[in-house]
Formats: C-alpha cells, structure tokens, sequence
C-alpha cells in the first residue's frame, strides 16, 4: 500500500490556527505557499522568512513567528467582553 502525496496546497486558516508550538519545515512551506525544495534552499541561504530551528537532524519552526509571517496576529480574533451584562454589587457579589 503505497503512501499518498503529501499536501502542497495552502494551509487554511483554521489549520493555521491548529497549528503545535513548532512545525516541520514542511508545514511551514506548506503555510507559506512554497514547495519544501524552496523552503530548504531559502534556509541555506540564510533567507528563510522567519526564524529556524534545528533539532537534531531536522529543522523546527516555530508557529508564532510563523503567523506573524503570515500576518495573524497572537490576539484572538473576537474580543468578548466577559463581564458584559453582569451587575456587581458594592460587596464584590454578582446579582
């Protein structure tokens, strides 16, 4: 049973947001848009977009300069104001 190919459309952005503390540079080219022999060929360049890590024999790159590349921001998308609605009373109790 062979393995399917891999992936090489943009990542969405719900799996942007899915996204572990650090990816493979795959996934990061995948995010990017580029092919992986790009990614690679751009890191030893010493080009490569954002920050990259190598941990043992493979390259880590981590998710939030990532999203900073991509322009998303670390904030949430929707700012809820929990305590909307919500009657403090003088004591600090709730109504």
């Amino acid at each position: 049973m062979s393995k399917p190919p891999p992936r090489r459309d943009p990542l969405t952005f719900t799996e942007v947001f899915d996204l572990p503390v650090a990816v493979d540079l795959r996934t990061a080219a995948r995010a990017l848009g580029i092919c992986p022999h790009t990614a690679y060929r751009l890191i030893h360049q010493g080009v490569f977009p954002c920050p990259v890590l190598r941990v043992g024999g493979r390259f880590r790159i981590p998710t939030t300069p990532l999203m900073r590349i991509l322009g998303i921001e670390e904030r949430p998308v929707y700012a809820v104001d929990l305590e909307a609605g919500m009657d403090i009373e003088p004591d600090g109790g709730t109504s």
